[in-house]
């Protein structure tokens, strides 16, 4: 895996990007999108693709379309239009596309070059960056994949304003869950942020880059995932669950990834509770900050048997028992935790009904 580089923070985009692109377009330059990006954020910065003869490809929006049948159209077109692994792959778009085009770029011909431009908050405070990418296979997350760093990811606030309220939500859910994982000012400074103005926020670069740094801090210190950045998966045990469950039942039932994130904690700050301890006025403030921004999942008692089942599929997991983040406190994540049947039953209830 190549070091990783922080991600960066131009004060223009444009400008950020042609200095990328000058030092990288050494073989031809391919920019991915989807169908929302290509309408709402090429255009913004098109001029610097058209400078190199950067060549367009699409794909359909939306996680359904994160698998493997998805980068194998990729490697065809790439092939088609003469790509070489000294080729540049620009990702534009949100956490599917930057996961997509990475795996798609570290795979082809044994590794192109990609640069990840995050659009959507959830792919700028998490998803884009860190060199974990991948695609979805046999209805579970992130089954197939590598760890590749892009050579660059360029942050920066502009995009918040394409974004409808459903992305700034789900974006959300990952920074609430850095605040817990960084200590309890940051998690007090997330609890008071209201993600559907964050577009128009002041200091809007600054919160995106305090909740990055989070990540990027635990990241650098492993880069592999061996044991500390296994932290980074709070939430995600039972998070993951609930969007394959939905996802395999179809739309208009499928959920953003970071409103299941945002579920998973109320799911670990339960068990973090009950089992390791976690103050209990912390529990109940962070999960009716939750409650009230995301709701309740729609699951029933009906469901708890195939939510196991795909919870013990997590590639964290040891002996097909569940292995959960779970907090001591705020700052303090312990990794590996076995969650029994009975325990992750009460769980799901107290998601339900608690």
């Amino acid at each position: 895996m190549p070091t990783l580089s922080p991600p960066l923070f131009p004060r223009d985009v444009r400008v950020g990007l042609r200095a990328l692109l000058s030092r990288h377009a050494r073989s031809g330059v391919f920019v991915l999108v989807d169908e929302h990006t290509e309408c709402h954020c090429l255009p913004l910065v098109r001029t610097a693709f058209d400078r190199v003869g950067a060549k367009v490809l699409r794909v359909a929006a939306g996680d359904e379309h994160k698998t493997i049948d998805t980068a194998i159209a990729l490697w065809h077109q790439l092939v088609r239009e003469g790509a070489t692994r000294h080729s540049l792959l620009v990702n534009l778009g949100g956490g599917m596309v930057c996961d997509l085009g990475a795996f798609v770029a570290a795979t082809f011909k044994r590794g192109m070059t990609a640069v990840n431009i995050p659009t959507t908050l959830l792919a700028m405070v998490d998803a884009a960056w860190g060199g974990k990418n991948g695609v979805n296979f046999e209805g579970l997350k992130n089954e197939i994949g590598t760890f590749v760093a892009p050579v660059s990811t360029l942050v920066h606030p502009q995009w918040l304003a394409t974004l409808p309220a459903g992305e700034l939500l789900s974006g959300y859910g990952e920074m609430l869950k850095h605040g817990l994982l960084a200590d309890v000012h940051h998690w007090a400074d997330v609890l008071k942020l209201d993600p559907l103005t964050l577009a128009v926020h002041p200091r809007a670069g600054e919160v995106l880059a305090r909740s990055l740094q989070v990540k990027t801090d635990i990241v650098l210190s492993d880069p592999l995932e061996h044991d500390r950045r296994q932290v980074l998966n709070l939430g995600h045990t039972i998070g993951h669950a609930l969007e394959a469950l939905l996802q395999q039942r179809g739309t208009p039932m499928v959920m953003p990834h970071g409103n299941a994130v945002a579920h998973g904690l109320v799911a670990a700050l339960y068990l973090s509770s009950a089992l390791r301890g976690f103050p209990t006025d912390k529990m109940r403030q962070t999960v009716a900050h939750i409650r009230i921004l995301y709701g309740r999942p729609p699951i029933s008692c009906d469901d708890y048997a195939a939510l196991y089942a795909l919870a013990q599929h997590d590639k964290k997991n040891t002996d097909g028992i569940p292995a959960f983040v779970l907090l001591d406190d705020i700052g303090q994540p312990q990794t590996g935790i076995p969650i029994d049947r009975r325990h992750f039953d009460e769980t799901l209830d107290f998601l339900r009904e608690g």
